[in-house]
């Protein structure tokens, strides 16, 4: 029998809906505990709260999310609620982003509009290709503490390499 306290409510949700969470987990509610102490940390990893939640949305985690979070951390509810929505700030780090008006969360797609990177900024190349892979505009930076780029709704990809930081849209 499972205790009557909030952990034991999820737990009992969770079995008796037949809700699976991941082996590295004993139980619904750890999974539920881990989530909540890391999403005070998770925006270090260069995304932003809601898109690093998102992430775990996928399948029964999304379940016992929605059943836990409001009981085991309800500070995070909001966050919870905009990771469901999709409509939440993407920051991005080095990699090729597709431009698109409308990304789709899991995609490596961006939005059209400025975005920044801040920090000790050695060695950072960024570039806005053409559809076709032609360079539309570059830059590369030996030493900087703030780079603004402006993606345009005609490029076609966005690629940074060696920026130590995150790209945040500028608002």
């Amino acid at each position: 029998m499972l205790p009557s306290t909030p952990e034991g409510e999820i737990d009992k949700l969770a079995a008796t809906n037949g809700w699976d969470v991941d082996a590295l987990y004993p139980s619904a509610s750890a999974f539920v505990r881990d989530m909540c102490a890391s999403l005070p940390v998770s925006a270090i990893d260069g995304a932003s709260r809601p898109q690093w939640l998102a992430e775990y949305l996928k399948g029964d985690g999304r379940a016992v999310l929605e059943a836990g979070i409001p009981k085991l951390c309800p500070t995070w509810t909001k966050t919870l609620k905009e990771a469901e929505s999709g409509d939440y700030e993407v920051w991005l780090s080095n990699g090729d982003y597709e431009v698109s008006s409308e990304p789709k969360p899991g995609e490596e797609s961006i939005k059209p509009g400025p975005y920044r990177i801040k920090g000790d900024l050695k060695n950072c190349y960024w570039e806005r290709l053409t559809r076709s892979g032609e360079i539309i505009d570059n830059n590369f930076a030996s030493a900087a503490r703030e780079i603004t780029v402006t993606i345009r709704p005609s490029d076609g990809l966005f690629r940074s390499e060696g920026c130590d930081g995150v790209w945040k849209p500028v608002s």
